[in-house]
C-alpha cells in the first residue's frame, strides 16, 4: 500500500432529533457505506445501535460518546481487540418478568452469536432515572441513586474481570405522551437518548472499560403509522441484543504514561476556549515532550485520566515507551475525516479535531437537528454538503487523493500571499 490507511470518524450526536440517527439505528445505513470506502471507521453506539438488528462491520469501532470525546482531544487511544469479556448490569427497578427476557436475550447473544458474556449483577437499590427536555430541544435526563451503577459495575470488575459493561435501566413508560407520540411517527426528539448517555458516560469515565446502555420499557400497543425509522425497537421486548453485539469488539482505551512523550504533543493547538484537553495544560510545541509533567491540577487533568483514585486500577494500561502504545492502539493523529451533521458541530470531540488541520471536517446539511451549532457559527471550517451520499463522494476523493474542489464546475485561481 503506498498512501496511508483512510480513518473516518462518523458521528450522529445522541437525543438532539437527528432527522438521520436520530430514531432507532437509522444512521446504520450510512455506517455501512462510509466504512466501504474507508480504512478504519470510528463511530459510537447512537450510530450503530438498531434495538435487536444490528450490522457487523469488521473496519468499525464501537466507541462510546465519553470516550470518543477523550480520543477526539487526544487524552485516549483505541486499542483494537479480538472479543471482550462482558458484564451485565440490571436496574432492581426492572420488573422480574423483565428482567427475564433481557437475561434470555443475553443467552441467546451467548449462544447464536457466540459473545463472551460472564455474569450479571443486580444493583442494590433502583436507579430512579428520571427523563427531560432542555429549552434547546435537546433530551437529557438524571439518575436518583448512580452510586448504585458504580458499585455493580465495579463488583463486575474486580470478580468478574469483565473488560465491557452492558447496562439496561428502567426507562419510565411515557405511553400517550407527546413526545413518545412525534418518536413513533419519526418526528421530534428520542425521549429516551439523553438519559441514555449519562449512563454510559458514567461508567467509561469512572472506570475507562467500553460501555453501552438498553432501556427496559414496557411493551408498547400496536401502531399501523409507526414510523420505519422508529420500528426496530418495537419488533420486541429488548434493545439489549445491538448492544451485546458492539461491545463484544469494542476497542479498548489505552493511555501514554506521566513524564513520557504523549499523544498530546502531536497536537496542532486548538484555539483558545475550544474543547480539548489541551486547553488545561501548559502547551507543547509540536514533537516536544509532553506537558503531563507540567501538570499540576485543572478540572479534567482528573486522576482518573492518568491512573488516579478515580481510575479502576486493572483498567490502566501503560507501555514501555512511545513506540510500544502507539503500535498498541489507534490515537486522534491518525484521524482523516469526520462526517458530522451540520447543526450539531458543538460538542467536545467536533471541537477537538477541528483544531487539527489535517481534519476534513464534512458538514451534512440535509440531517436536520434541534441545534444550531453550525460551523458558521463556532469558526469551524468545513466541507458543507448536502447528503450523505454527497459525503461520501467527498471520502472517495480524499480516499484517492483529489482535492474536492477539482471535482466542481468552477475552479478559482490561484492566489498570492501579500507581505
Amino acid at each position: 500500500m503506498n498512501r496511508r490507511p483512510l480513518t473516518v470518524v462518523l458521528i450522529v450526536p445522541t437525543g438532539v432529533g437527528a432527522s438521520i440517527g436520530g430514531f432507532a439505528g437509522d444512521a446504520l445505513p450510512v455506517a455501512r457505506a462510509i466504512a466501504q470506502i474507508s480504512d478504519t471507521l470510528i463511530t459510537h453506539p447512537n450510530v450503530l445501535n438498531g434495538a435487536q438488528l444490528y450490522w457487523p462491520i469488521p473496519n468499525a469501532l464501537y466507541v462510546e460518546g465519553y470516550a470518543l470525546d477523550k480520543f477526539a482531544a487526544g487524552c485516549w487511544g483505541l486499542q483494537p481487540v479480538h472479543q471482550n469479556r462482558i458484564g451485565l448490569i440490571l436496574d432492581s427497578a426492572i420488573e422480574p418478568d423483565l428482567q427475564l427476557r433481557h437475561l434470555q436475550a443475553a443467552d441467546a447473544a451467548r449462544a447464536t452469536l457466540g459473545l463472551n458474556i460472564t455474569d450479571c449483577v443486580l444493583t442494590d437499590r433502583p436507579l430512579q432515572v428520571e427523563l427531560r427536555i432542555s429549552e434547546s430541544g435537546a433530551s437529557w435526563g438524571t439518575i436518583g441513586n448512580p452510586d448504585s451503577l458504580l458499585r455493580a459495575a465495579e463488583k463486575l470488575i474486580e470478580q468478574a474481570r469483565v473488560e465491557a459493561i452492558a447496562v439496561v435501566a428502567r426507562f419510565p413508560d411515557d405511553e400517550g405522551s407527546l413526545a413518545l407520540e412525534n418518536y413513533r411517527r419519526g418526528k421530534g426528539v428520542d425521549p429516551l437518548a439523553g438519559a441514555e448517555a449519562l449512563i454510559s458516560h458514567l461508567i467509561v469515565r469512572t472506570f475507562k472499560i467500553p460501555c453501552a446502555h438498553a432501556p427496559a420499557l414496557s411493551a408498547l400497543p400496536l401502531d399501523p403509522h409507526l414510523s420505519p425509522r422508529s420500528a426496530a425497537e418495537e419488533i420486541g421486548y429488548t434493545f439489549l441484543p445491538c448492544v451485546l453485539a458492539g461491545l463484544g469488539k469494542a476497542p479498548q482505551f489505552v493511555t501514554p504514561t506521566v513524564g513520557q512523550a504523549s499523544c498530546l504533543s502531536q497536537f496542532v493547538t486548538p484555539t483558545v476556549g475550544q474543547a480539548s484537553c489541551l486547553s488545561q495544560f501548559v502547551t507543547p510545541t509540536v514533537g516536544q515532550a509532553s506537558c503531563l509533567s507540567q501538570v499540576w491540577g485543572g478540572q479534567d487533568a482528573r486522576t482518573q485520566v492518568w491512573g488516579g483514585q478515580d481510575a479502576h486500577p486493572t483498567r490502566e494500561k501503560f507501555y514501555a515507551n512511545r513506540r510500544d502504545f502507539e503500535s498498541q492502539g489507534l490515537w486522534a493523529d491518525r484521524v482523516d475525516a469526520v462526517v458530522i451533521p451540520a447543526t450539531a458541530c458543538g460538542g467536545s470531540a467536533i471541537l477537538s479535531l477541528s483544531a487539527r488541520s489535517s481534519v476534513q471536517i464534512i458538514a451534512v446539511g440535509d440531517n436536520k437537528t434541534q441545534m444550531q451549532a453550525t460551523p458558521e457559527k463556532l469558526g469551524i471550517k468545513a466541507l458543507q454538503v448536502n447528503s450523505y451520499l454527497e459525503a461520501i463522494g467527498v471520502l472517495v476523493a480524499l480516499r484517492a487523493g483529489i482535492s474536492p474542489a477539482s471535482l466542481g464546475a468552477d475552479i478559482s485561481s490561484l492566489r498570492c500571499l501579500s507581505d
